[in-house]
């Protein structure tokens, strides 16, 4: 008894004296407000921001102050979005038959620690092999350093689908991929599948509603599921605590999405007027992904880079989504951050807020956008995306003022996640 009451005292003692982080703040953005706060104090005690004071309030002796005077701070970005497993590369789709998962395994972390250094303290991993469940884990315990990654394992797709694993593949390598592997064709296919993922550790449910472009598949924008397999994906899912996000750039896809009760649509290149009036009625966010269109268009320039049947598409469906995100913008859609990092380098992915700007969102509501807005598509706004008090302490701070010169989110000096400080 002793020795218990002992060791309570020993802990009391060691909290009283835990040491705080004062962060002084030039400029403030706090992730919700349409306010750019001047002078403050972000105290942060453990994990957690304890107190976010008024003024530069001086620190308690032990305790550490970080001078950010000269910078602008934000809650750490969120991007709905990525591929860790992969990044864009002339040779991209021969690697997929010269890399075991375990060279995916250590190639994945180099990507995951570029997006933290960039400033995106959580992501969404819209689809890989399965490495991003195993990638996920070992940034959750310490092992690697990256984001806070919720993944959707193996994405879904129909036999010839955007995400079948075999397209492409010579007729003896194809085989017949199962809902095991994501494939669906029928109602129970999709049960299993979701179940599948839930079994394999997923967060989260990603399909792929329509074709795609980088896919060695001719078909970019029909719609690939069916009404009751999407309606029975969506229904497993919601059983299981997923939500569902679908890729689609083809509007029947689209539809069929919403209507079914996905959470997010993933680039949504040729949305019509009636699709994004449905979104806004079922409170469906379109995620945009403008980087990765412009990426694709671009690099589809480039000859030998993708192979011949890719090219048509991507010179097609990359620039349609600016357009697309202006005219949603305009409507109402509600929308969130996203930027499908992977088809073009991680750590570039602040190249999305420059389009959002330039396609008419305000710089604050496109913050706001990769801030709370995305917390709260994730289910996590009590935690993520404010600087707020009892809110995770995922702080980052950036050379300049955005607001003024949206550019000033890709010249990230200071990055720290759940209180540890990455970048300084």
């Amino acid at each position: 008894m002793k020795n218990l009451l002992l060791l309570v005292s020993l802990l009391i003692s060691f909290q009283s004296f835990s040491q705080k982080t004062y962060i002084h703040a030039g400029k403030l953005i706090d992730g919700k407000s349409d306010q750019i706060f001047s002078e403050r104090t972000i105290v942060i005690e453990n994990d957690k921001i304890v107190d976010v004071a008024k003024g530069y309030v001086k620190p308690e002796k032990n305790d550490l102050l970080i001078d950010l005077i000269a910078y602008t701070i934000l809650p750490g970005l969120i991007d709905m979005h990525v591929h860790l497993e992969n990044e864009t590369s002339r040779d991209g789709y021969l690697k997929e038959f010269q890399l075991d998962p375990a060279d995916v395994a250590f190639e994945s972390t180099v990507y995951a620690k570029r997006t933290l250094m960039a400033g995106f303290t959580t992501v969404r991993d819209l689809g890989g092999s399965g490495v991003n469940i195993s990638l996920r884990n070992a940034v959750n315990k310490g092992y690697v350093v990256g984001p806070r990654i919720f993944t959707a394992g193996k994405s879904l797709a129909i036999t010839g689908g955007h995400a079948d694993p075999t397209n492409g593949y010579r007729k003896d390598l194809m085989g017949d991929p199962s809902p095991k592997d994501g494939i669906v064709n029928s109602v129970e296919d999709a049960r299993k599948a979701v179940r599948q993922r839930y079994k394999n550790g997923a967060d989260l449910i990603k399909i792929t509603a329509t074709g795609g472009v980088l896919s060695a598949a001719k078909d970019g924008l029909g719609p690939h599921f069916t009404e009751e397999e999407m309606a029975m994906i969506v229904e497993t899912a919601t059983d299981l605590g997923f939500h569902v996000a679908a890729h689609a750039h083809g509007d029947d896809g689209m539809r069929r999405a919403v209507l079914a009760g996905v959470k997010t649509i993933e680039h949504g290149t040729f949305m019509s007027d009636e699709t994004m009036k449905l979104m806004i009625e079922k409170n469906a966010y379109y995620i945009p992904t403008i980087t990765a269109g412009m990426a694709v268009a671009n690099f589809a320039e480039e000859e030998g880079y993708y192979p011949a049947i890719i090219v048509p598409k991507a010179k097609l469906v990359g620039p349609q989504i600016s357009t697309t995100f202006g005219r949603a913008y305009r409507k109402g859609v509600p929308i969130g951050f996203g930027t499908d990092a992977g088809v073009f380098p991680h750590g570039e992915n602040y190249k999305e807020f420059g389009y959002m700007v330039a396609e008419g969102m305000p710089a604050m509501e496109a913050i706001q956008s990769a801030t709370s807005v995305n917390a709260e598509i994730l289910n996590m706004s009590e935690e993520l995306g404010q600087i707020k008090k009892g809110f995770l302490a995922d702080i980052i701070a950036v050379k300049g003022d955005p607001i003024k010169d949206i550019s000033a989110m890709g010249k990230v000096v200071f990055v720290m996640k759940a209180g540890v400080v990455y970048k300084d």
